[in-house]
């Protein structure tokens, strides 16, 4: 894994074994190819998946465990209150996310999607943030959109309030090249903006995401899910 600031990171996934690795302080990102793109398909490939890594975080592959949604729609497993657990899905591919007694939000999106860069910025994002997409390049201008966006989703998800929480009330710096960088601000109610672990992944060709949560940092591990 190599890093280049507190905000994004690179790394190759491993393919995990038999056994499922074991989670101590560390946060584990699975990506999952479902091979399908229907929403309703792929919804409905990500809920078995999530079933049998959480069977198999429990320690028991044949436990039945149940899960429910917050009123945000947040999913959580009440037979097992210690293990926080995201996911998102893009295209045909669904990333989770696991970690012990720290909530944290996970989120994707595939590159290739025609967007409104500038309405939707000016509308939801900061004035900072709209300002920086419209300075850049319009071949650029999506691709950077959409990693800002994973980045502050990603924090709204792991706040447990989505994004009725309000998209401009976190903000991030954006530099020249269309990278977000380290978190500038947050509304008061969710801390400081140094009390956020924001980080970028690439779970795909063609697809980017961020993972984020508030407390201090830990080891960020990545597999990929066999069929």
């Amino acid at each position: 894994m190599t890093s280049d600031t507190d905000s994004r990171f690179d790394f190759p996934a491993r393919a995990a074994d038999a056994r499922t690795p074991v989670l101590d302080d560390a946060i584990h990102l699975w990506v999952h190819d479902t091979g399908i793109r229907q929403p309703r398909a792929v919804r409905a490939a990500a809920r078995a998946a999530l079933e049998r890594l959480l069977r198999h975080y429990a320690g028991d592959v044949a436990l039945g465990i149940g899960i429910e949604t917050d009123r945000h729609g947040k999913p959580f497993a009440p037979a097992l209150p210690e293990l926080d657990f995201n996911l998102s899905h893009a295209g045909s591919h669904v990333v989770f996310a696991f970690a012990r007694n720290q909530t944290l939000g996970v989120d994707i999106e595939e590159y290739a999607r025609e967007l409104a860069v500038e309405g939707i910025a000016g509308r939801f994002f900061s004035a900072v943030e709209s300002a920086a997409l419209a300075r850049m390049a319009p071949a650029g201008r999506t691709a950077a959109f959409l990693r800002l966006w994973t980045h502050k989703e990603a924090v709204l998800k792991a706040l447990g309030e989505g994004l009725s929480f309000g998209l401009d009330r976190v903000e991030f710096e954006l530099d020249a090249d269309g990278q977000a960088g380290p978190m500038r601000r947050i509304a008061s109610v969710a801390g400081q903006p140094d009390e956020w672990q924001v980080r970028r992944f690439a779970p795909a060709e063609g697809v980017t995401g961020s993972i984020a949560w508030r407390g201090p940092p830990r080891a960020v591990q990545l597999f990929r899910l066999s069929p």
